[in-house]
C-alpha cells in the first residue's frame, strides 16, 4: 500500500505540471509557435545539459561499462514487439492508411517527455542513467525503423536520406549522453562555473516538458478523443504487452533491480510525442497520431501506480 501511495503521489507531482500547461494553452498563453519553442528549449538545450550532469555526477567509468550492454533489453523488446504489431496488422486488418503508424506507435514510447519525468518522481535521480540508456535505443530505432513505417502511410514518396537520418538519431539529447560518458571514461572534471549552469538549465528539462505535454493534449482536443479498434490495440500494446514482455526478458537477468523497474515503466509510456510531427512532414494521418498521444498520455498516469506496485515483485 505504501508503494501505491508513493507512485500516486510521483504522478500527481507530475499530473499537476501537464495540468498547468493545458490550462495556460487553453487560456492562450501558448500558440504554435510557443508549443514549438518549449519543445526545442526542451530537446535542443535543457535536456543535453541534463545527460552531461547527469552522468557525470553519478557514474564512474566501470559503473558505464557495466551498464552498456543491458541496452539490449529495450532494443529486444522493442524488435519483438514490432513483430507483434506486423502480424496485428495482418490478422486484424488494420487499414493501409494507419498501418505504418500503428506499428510505429505499438513498439516506440515516449522516453523523454513522459519517461523521464516520472522515473525521476518515482525512483529519484538514481534512475536517470538508466531511462538514459532506454532513451538510446529508443530514439535510434524511433528515427530509422519507426520513421520509415510512418513515411509508408503517407502521400509522398518513400526515400531514405542517411544524413537527416543520422542527424535524427545523434541528436542534442544523444549526444549530451555521449560527451558526459566521454568526460567520465577521460576523467575529465568540468570547471565549477561550467557544472552549475549545466545543472540550471538541465533542471529546465522537467517542468517544461510537462507543460509541453499540458499544451499537446489541449492542441490535440480532448472532445477528438475515440476509442476504435486501432486505438484500443495500441492503448493494450502499449500498457500490456510492453511491460509484460519486459518484465519476461528483465527477470531472469542480474542487472539491479532499480534498472528493471526503471526499464518495465519505460516500456509501457506514452506514444512518442514526435509521431504526430513525422506523420504531418510525410502527408501521413498526423491527427490520428496526436490522438493517440493523448489517450496514451491521459491513461499512463493511470497505468504507473499499478505497474509500480507489480514491479515491487520482480526479484
Amino acid at each position: 500500500m505504501q508503494v501505491f501511495e508513493h507512485s500516486i503521489g510521483g504522478v500527481l507531482v507530475i499530473l499537476v505540471m501537464i495540468v498547468l500547461g493545458y490550462i495556460l494553452t487553453e487560456r492562450n498563453w501558448f500558440d504554435e509557435h510557443s508549443g514549438r519553442l518549449i519543445a526545442k528549449l526542451v530537446t535542443q538545450i535543457a535536456l543535453p545539459c541534463y545527460m552531461v550532469t547527469t552522468i557525470t555526477h553519478r557514474f564512474t567509468a566501470r559503473e558505464l561499462a557495466v551498464m552498456i550492454p543491458d541496452l539490449r533489453y529495450p532494443v529486444m523488446s522493442m524488435m519483438i514487439l514490432m513483430m507483434i504489431a506486423f502480424a496485428i496488422v495482418q490478422l486484424l486488418h488494420i487499414r493501409d492508411s494507419h498501418a505504418g503508424l500503428f506499428s510505429s506507435m505499438f513498439f516506440n514510447s515516449n522516453t523523454v517527455f513522459v519517461g523521464l519525468p516520472i522515473n525521476e518522481a518515482l525512483f529519484g535521480k538514481a534512475s536517470i542513467p538508466y531511462v538514459l540508456i532506454y532513451y538510446m535505443a529508443n530514439t535510434t530505432i524511433f528515427w530509422t525503423i519507426g520513421t520509415y513505417l510512418i513515411q509508408r502511410d503517407g502521400t509522398k514518396a518513400i526515400h531514405f536520406d542517411l544524413k537527416k537520418t543520422l542527424g535524427k538519431i545523434f541528436s542534442p539529447p544523444l549526444l549530451g549522453f555521449i560527451i558526459g560518458v566521454i568526460l567520465v571514461l577521460l576523467r575529465v572534471h568540468l570547471p565549477e562555473f561550467v557544472d552549475n549552469d549545466l545543472d540550471y538549465i538541465g533542471g529546465l528539462t522537467i517542468p517544461l516538458s510537462m507543460i509541453f505535454i499540458g499544451f499537446s493534449i489541449s492542441h490535440a482536443g480532448l472532445g477528438k478523443l475515440s476509442f476504435g479498434k486501432d486505438n484500443i490495440l495500441i492503448l493494450l500494446g502499449r500498457f500490456l504487452l510492453a511491460p509484460v514482455l519486459m518484465t519476461l526478458l528483465v527477470t531472469p537477468s542480474q542487472m539491479p533491480m532499480l534498472m528493471k523497474q526503471v526499464f518495465i515503466l519505460q516500456s509501457a509510456m506514452p506514444v512518442m510525442t514526435n509521431a504526430p510531427v513525422v506523420a504531418s512532414l510525410y502527408d501521413a494521418d498526423a491527427d490520428y497520431a496526436a490522438v493517440m498521444v493523448t489517450e496514451t498520455t491521459l491513461l499512463s498516469l493511470v497505468i504507473v501506480p499499478v505497474l509500480m506496485v507489480i514491479t515491487q515483485s520482480i526479484g
